[in-house]
């Protein structure tokens, strides 16, 4: 394991996003697991800036003072979701396959032909768990997966008592998870009760972790994580 501490949420968006650039100009059809919420925000511009041919470079820089260089490529980059909220309609604003799509397939001009994702919809949700297995299986497995952790140390909906071998699987959300996630909607209320996610066996399958946690709301479950027992 690796810890890199940078000045800013922007450094850290450039710094991921220089790794996911090396990856795809090394492996062009490489499949890319991406996180939901506020952290991951700033690899996606950093990465759509990079498919742009817009400037980059550390922090400030990126907004249009640092290098110019060719356009990325990404053409064939294969993208696929790390969890999905049960029971929201498709089209839902904030399923996480619309989120998806608005924060990081169209800014990097890819369609959903590229995407793969559990299907919250589905009445037999255990199903679809074993499928969404499966077709990562199919793939060729995640070469990179982009994490967030919680403020109470929840990487996907995988909350720090899971078990290291679990696989994709429906959760119940705690009732904290559910209060931090109350702010992308309009009440409490309308939060899901119940996700799927990748479990923590099922992410440790992929080739390249990497985990990004910014702001004093998430110091002291980064501090659990990396010098806890």
């Amino acid at each position: 394991m690796e810890v890199v501490i940078v000045p800013d949420a922007a450094a850290g968006g450039e710094l991921i996003a220089e790794a996911i650039a090396a990856l795809v100009t090394r492996k062009p059809d490489a499949l890319l697991g991406v996180a939901t919420g506020s952290t991951p925000l700033p690899i996606y511009r950093a990465l759509a800036a990079r498919v742009h041919g817009k400037p980059v470079g550390q922090g400030d820089r990126a907004a249009g003072q640092g290098e110019q260089g060719a356009p990325l490529d990404v053409s064939r980059l294969r993208v696929c979701q790390l969890d999905e909220y049960v029971g929201l309609p498709a089209g839902h604003p904030e399923s996480y396959r619309s989120v998806i799509a608005r924060e990081v397939l169209e800014p990097l001009g890819l369609s959903l032909d590229t995407f793969l994702g559990p299907d919250g919809t589905r009445p037999d949700i255990p199903a679809a768990c074993a499928e969404y297995e499966a077709e990562l299986k199919e793939a060729g497995g995640v070469d990179l997966q982009i994490l967030g952790i919680g403020t109470d140390g929840h990487i996907g909906f995988n909350e720090p008592c899971s078990s290291l071998a679990s696989r994709t699987r429906i959760k119940t959300l705690t009732p904290q998870t559910r209060e931090d996630n109350a702010r992308f909607f309009d009440s409490l209320d309308e939060v899901p009760h119940h996700v799927i996610t990748q479990g923590i066996g099922t992410i440790l399958e992929a080739r390249h972790l990497v985990l990004l946690a910014t702001g004093p709301g998430k110091a002291e479950a980064v501090a659990a994580t990396v010098e806890g027992p």
